[in-house]
């Protein structure tokens, strides 16, 4: 078995408590599907969120979901890069699987779709 990370990202369209967890869960839940996922596998997780977001905890709203309470979680500021997406939520998911690295699906959803074009539209 190897770590392989994968990546997503997604964004919402304010600082909103309540977008913020929906946005994270719907994330983490399309990770989950495309790379068949299970919480046991997952080595951690890796939350950043731009500046302009401050209303929620990403990491407290996956650590309630049944299964993933021990599943290490950090949650950190991105760098503020001129011109970068705003209000985008980031993750680094880092799991134990015998999958190669060309079938790990990275997911991108919403704006976030921008960053990556190039693997936006390929992991469906």
């Amino acid at each position: 078995m190897m770590n392989r990370g994968i990546r997503g990202a997604t964004t919402v369209t304010r600082n909103d408590e309540q977008e913020i967890v929906q946005e994270t869960l719907r994330l983490l839940e399309e990770m989950v599907r495309r790379n068949e996922l299970q919480p046991e596998y997952i080595s951690n997780i890796w939350i950043t969120m731009t500046q302009d977001l401050d209303a929620a905890f990403p990491a407290k709203a996956i650590r309630q979901l049944e299964g993933w309470d021990l599943v290490p979680l950090m949650c950190s500021v991105e760098i503020p890069v001129q011109g970068s997406l705003p209000r985008c939520i980031r993750f680094m998911v880092q799991v134990n699987t015998d999958k190669s690295q060309s079938e790990i699906k990275h997911v991108y959803l919403n704006e976030a779709k921008r960053l990556r074009p190039d693997l936006s539209g390929s992991n469906a």
